[in-house]
């Protein structure tokens, strides 16, 4: 696809800064330095703003949220230790109370959960199976995209696949959801929802531009030959551009997964120019400094989460779902397309967020793929909303890539 094409579409690049660019990438000073040289020397363990949000969210104060937190992480290292014991369980997910409730496979592995002391469930049908019923959804959706049906995810806490629908006039979505409606009670249909497309804008100025269009800096990492590679929404780079900073070629595109109207992983990787770097923190956009990248560990479903974007700057909410499978469709009368392998969100995004950086703690977590098109955030850290991401565990996998950390 051109340019051209492009520029008819209503297509929300974003220009957000996941990661920032170090000041041999850009002219002029890191703009987080200021920030990093006024902090303390014994940081906080969690981003103050996160834990604003969270407080918020959760209507207790700052500590009740840090504490929460806290047992968030301890109780994703005792299920990190029972899926390395080979313990049969069938995915994990955040209640409202802060517990990590398991999924076990049978009675001997319940108990182990329980001895490991977290909280188990025997489900019906668990996360195996609920993954098989949606790839069947996903073959069916990429024979003929429903553009009437926004999202389809796996629901660990209800045990479901989850549909949300936005219309049912075409022909592509009665289809699709004769297909869901085939597997019982084990696909849940919700109604009312929003159409939901890319997030990008092409406005004046921005932190990453190409042909006159802007997107995200995402995050850096590593090649299995030691190249530096950016690692951003493949919906940013699409047509492998040449990525400038504020004016300054950095980078290239060197590989997408996403492409209009086909079967799309919004994913990409750029080639980082010699002499330049991705920096290694996360602007909160003046909010409370910057958050560092210190690891890559996918955050379980409920669990706290802020994301970085040039619209929106700095917000905030929880991981909704994994293995997400979305219809983009276009304002302007373009090609309705799949993507799979998102994850969703309650943290508000909006045009010009799309390839944000998304962080659980100083966890990275992926970067903004889109959301619903009417959406539109107040302005505040908690702004009710939602978002789809790619998670970035995903992403390095798929291309080999260690993430860069401090």
């Amino acid at each position: 696809m051109n340019h051209g094409k492009k520029n008819a579409r209503r297509y929300l690049v974003a220009a957000s800064i996941g990661a920032l660019l170090s000041a041999g990438v850009a002219t002029g000073a890191h703009a987080g330095t200021a920030a990093e040289a006024a902090a303390p020397a014994s940081a906080p363990a969690y981003q103050p703003e996160m834990v604003e949000a969270l407080a918020t969210t959760l209507g207790v104060g700052e500590k009740a949220a840090v504490e929460r937190l806290d047992r968030e992480a301890e109780q994703q290292d005792r299920f990190a230790e029972l899926r390395k014991d080979r313990v049969d369980t069938l995915g994990a997910f955040f209640a409202e109370d802060g517990a990590l409730v398991v999924n076990a496979a049978d009675a001997a592995a319940a108990k182990e959960v329980r001895a490991a002391g977290l909280r188990a469930r025997i489900p019906e049908r668990g996360e195996s199976e609920l993954g098989r019923i949606k790839a069947r959804l996903d073959a069916e959706a990429l024979r003929s995209a429903p553009a009437g049906v926004s999202a389809w995810s796996v629901d660990l806490a209800s045990d479901t696949v989850t549909v949300e629908v936005n219309g049912d006039s075409d022909a592509a979505t009665r289809g699709f959801l004769k297909a869901a409606k085939s597997h019982g009670d084990a696909v849940r249909v919700v109604k009312g929802r929003e159409k939901l497309e890319t997030q990008a804008v092409v406005p004046p100025g921005s932190r990453m531009t190409f042909n006159g269009y802007l997107c995200s800096v995402g995050y850096g990492a590593k090649d299995r030959n030691g190249r530096q590679v950016l690692v951003t929404a493949g919906h940013c780079i699409e047509d492998l551009p040449v990525l400038a900073y504020n004016g300054t070629r950095f980078a290239r595109g060197a590989h997408t997964r996403f492409a209009l109207g086909t079967r799309s992983v919004d994913m990409g990787i750029a080639t980082v120019d010699a002499g330049n770097a991705i920096g290694l923190d996360v602007t909160t956009y003046g909010k409370a400094g910057t958050v560092p990248v210190r690891g890559g560990k996918r955050a379980p479903s409920g669990a706290a989460l802020c994301k970085s974007g040039q619209t929106t700057g700095w917000t905030c909410g929880k991981v909704g779902s994994y293995n997400v499978s979305v219809t983009y469709t276009d304002q302007n009368g373009g090609p309705d397309t799949v993507v799979t392998g998102l994850a969703s969100s309650s943290v508000c995004t909006q045009g010009g967020d799309s390839g944000g950086a998304y962080v659980s703690g100083d966890q990275a977590q992926g970067m903004t793929s889109g959301g619903p098109s009417g959406q539109r955030c107040s302005g505040q850290v908690n702004s009710p909303g939602s978002s789809y991401f790619q998670p970035l565990d995903d992403a390095l996998a798929y291309y080999g890539l260690t993430l860069n950390t401090k």
